[in-house]
């Protein structure tokens, strides 16, 4: 049963009012349209018209520049019949939302610094960009635990694997969100981080007894729940521990209705994963998922494979029994006591001011989480006296290599490296001898730029190679100095094992490449700890799994 008074919405009477009010004006299709949270993909006005006329609950952007943002959601504001809750990715800073805005560090870079003011200052740095453009949503924090290094979409996303730390330092992002008036999505629910597969890319499964479950992603929803978070996003993951079968948790009534809501005592609004995903598209033929979702406990949509047909599979849920109009009276309630709660019935201007600049944050948060995972032939730090002649191998085929590489390149340069960029049009086949590859080098620095992005089968490095052969291959190992420096996943000795000097990085963010470079020659001192463990044994999931009650 809404309880609007209570968390995490605290309304008065006066905005119960308008909660109540608001919804008695709304006819069924417009009910129908507050469900939906569409991904926009044009800030031109006759687009932005075509979906208000549906009387959409929210619009999403990707990152896009300030004033581009700021003048669209003033617009759409302006132009709908009910406030808009208006989300962003914001996991590592305000970049997920305005592309002028403050990249700050992922997650696990935060956990590896150790002191949970970071993770406020996380949240308060997505919080402030975002909301500059007229954002109110942060999707994140990501709660999930990085139980399983072979994960290809969690890793650095996640405060890492230990309970009491993720539960700590998701607290503080909440609290600097609530703090601007904004709201939180805690996400996967019921949790990423077990399978080493994608939910973009299929049903996912958290295989975790329930005991364990309790003692791990139950202590950390609970605890968020009563710390007073907004939203809980759920992810298209089974939890057959719970529900004895492969439905997703974006459809599954038991788990969203059974755990979240009444063992949990969750009363705020859940949001569905982005709907396109496959977790989701193949549970069942989408004119029943559509309102499915929403009858069995999501309040909210989020995006479309098509946005006018899944409205017309919504409505015709309605008509058919799929959906009742108890259960959309329901979510309809729970989204407009989100909005009064953000004082959205009052007030939905945006002001116009301009971004902060935090470099020194920036620096700081680099220094302390950037962490020196081995060094076991005691090359550090590194030196223009002794290995001079420097060839640099970045891995990875993402377009933030090339930033890597430049960055790099330069750092060393003016330090009095001199930087050979490996090129496999050069050094594909035309391996030559140990002693000519010896005598051109004195260190190979692989720098590894394995981004987390969606879709992705596995986060693992892969060789430009033929027939076992390349200087792309970590081959010289024993005859040349070999340092390897992730500037994503940091899970790389699972494939790099030679390597007898690991760093890990966590980020690509330019800060974080200069701050890894001043560390590798001494200026800087290794000060961050690893959130998880590098040597990718498994060890926590294997007592998880094996030690249930």
């Amino acid at each position: 049963m809404l309880n609007m008074h209570q968390k995490p919405f605290y309304l008065n009477d006066d905005q119960i009012k308008w909660v109540k009010d608001t919804a008695e004006k709304l006819s069924t299709d417009e009910k129908i349209g507050q469900l939906f949270v569409p991904i926009g993909y044009s800030t031109d006005h006759d687009y932005i018209d075509s979906l208000l006329k549906h009387h959409i609950g929210g619009l999403f952007f990707r990152s896009a520049h300030l004033e581009e943002l700021r003048a669209t959601f003033n617009y759409a504001q302006q132009n709908s019949k009910v406030p808009l809750l208006t989300p962003a990715n914001l996991e590592s800073g305000g970049d997920g939302a305005v592309l002028e805005g403050t990249g700050y560090a992922p997650q696990m870079a935060v956990a590896a610094a150790g002191n949970k003011k970071y993770a406020y200052e996380l949240g308060k740095i997505a919080a402030e960009d975002a909301k500059a453009a007229g954002i109110n949503w942060g999707f994140a924090p990501v709660v999930d635990l990085d139980l399983n290094f072979h994960s290809p979409i969690m890793n650095v996303r996640t405060y890492g694997d230990d309970t009491e730390r993720d539960i700590a330092f998701s607290k503080q992002f909440i609290q600097a969100f609530h703090d601007q008036n904004m709201m939180t999505s805690i996400k996967h629910f019921p949790g990423d981080g077990i399978d080493e597969r994608d939910q973009h890319l299929l049903t996912s499964v958290n295989s975790l007894p329930l005991s364990s479950w309790w003692k791990t992603y139950g202590k950390i929803y609970r605890e968020l729940i009563d710390f007073g978070t907004k939203a809980v996003m759920v992810g298209h993951i089974a939890f057959p521990a719970y529900s004895h079968n492969q439905i997703p948790a974006s459809l599954n009534e038991q788990l969203l209705e059974g755990l979240l809501r009444h063992d949990l005592g969750f009363n705020g609004l859940i949001i569905t994963d982005a709907t396109p995903m496959v977790g989701f598209s193949t549970a069942m033929p989408r004119y029943q998922a559509v309102p499915t979702a929403i009858q069995n406990g999501c309040d909210m949509f989020l995006f479309n494979h098509d946005f006018e047909e899944d409205v017309s599979y919504m409505k015709d849920g309605l008509k058919n029994g799929l959906l009742t109009e108890k259960r959309l009276d329901e979510a309809v309630l729970r989204i407009l006591a989100t909005k009064a709660s953000l004082n959205l019935n009052q007030d939905v201007s945006i002001p116009s001011k301009p971004l902060i600049d935090y470099k020194k944050e920036q620096q700081e948060i680099a220094d302390q989480s950037i962490t020196l995972v081995k060094d076991d032939q005691n090359i550090l730090p590194l030196a223009a006296q002794k290995q001079k002649r420097v060839l640099l191998e970045v891995l990875g085929g993402f377009a933030s290599n090339q930033r890597v590489e430049e960055t790099l390149q330069n750092e060393l340069t003016k330090r009095g490296f001199e930087v050979t960029l490996y090129r496999p049009e050069k050094n594909f086949v035309d391996l030559g001898s140990v002693a000519d590859f010896k005598s051109k080098y004195d260190l190979v620095l692989y720098a590894a730029n394995i981004e987390n992005a969606s879709n992705q089968t596995t986060a693992r490095i892969n060789w430009k190679t033929l027939y076992g052969l390349g200087n792309n291959l970590p081959w010289f190992v024993q005859e040349v100095p070999t340092v390897l420096v992730s500037f994503g996943n940091p899970y790389h000795m699972f494939d790099m094992p030679m390597v007898k000097t690991v760093v890990n990085a966590y980020s690509n963010y330019e800060h974080f490449i200069k701050a890894a470079v001043a560390k590798l020659v001494g200026e800087q001192e290794f000060k961050g700890h690893s959130p998880i463990d590098p040597n990718c044994k498994n060890i926590k999931l294997k007592e998880l799994m094996n030690n249930a009650d």
